[in-house]
């Protein structure tokens, strides 16, 4: 999948422009945005049967994931990652709440999507809506999902990368398809306030 968008575009050039002053902060090593910003909440279904917004999870380092259960690659690679991660996280991985979101409500009903997604994590949620309800969370951090092909064995091309949402419900980073489990377990100790090795705790960021 490749990433498109206008609007990502947008979100790229916010990445950018915080390479400079990226010494003064802890060193996460996905993109950074500077300033942080709000996190654009939403009311989605969630698969655990209530109502799902980012806002619930407030205190919690949040990783936001758009894609379909379909997807034949990045999505499963994601996932997969984001288990792993978990697993590496041991205790801290408490603090952790993966969030991710359909492109293809036609087809990632609830109840399909929870079985789905405790394939790699029981404690991963997903979340689905109607079309529009999903275009205006899309369209709201900047992803894009185009549907590819007709009857049932349509796919989407769509944004691959993910974001990193801290403990007050903030937009901290955004993290490239293709990184390793360690990679987020780095990043995720550091906006926990801890040190990206578990050893000790570290400034909060």
């Amino acid at each position: 999948m490749r990433d498109f968008s206008t609007a990502g575009a947008l979100l790229a050039a916010l990445v950018v422009a915080h390479s400079a002053s990226a010494a003064e902060e802890p060193a996460l090593k996905a993109g950074v945005f500077s300033p942080a910003r709000p996190a654009p909440d939403f009311k989605l279904r969630g698969t655990d049967a209530t109502e799902l917004s980012l806002s619930r999870y407030r205190g919690k380092v949040l990783v936001v994931v758009f894609g379909f259960t379909s997807c034949p690659q990045v999505c499963p690679t994601t996932l997969s990652t984001l288990a792993k991660a978990h697993k590496q996280l041991g205790p801290d991985a408490a603090e952790l709440q993966v969030v991710y979101i359909t492109v293809d409500p036609e087809r990632d009903t609830v109840e399909h999507m929870r079985e789905y997604l405790k394939h790699f994590n029981e404690s991963f949620i997903g979340a689905t809506g109607t079309s529009d309800e999903l275009a205006a969370v899309r369209k709201e951090y900047g992803i894009f999902a185009n549907r590819e092909a007709e009857g049932e064995t349509y796919v989407f091309n769509h944004s691959s990368y993910t974001y990193l949402v801290d403990r007050e419900g903030r937009l901290r980073a955004l993290m490239p398809y293709g990184q390793t489990p360690e990679i987020y377990v780095h990043d995720v100790r550091i906006l926990l306030g801890k040190a990206p090795d578990g050893s000790a705790a570290a400034a909060t960021p």
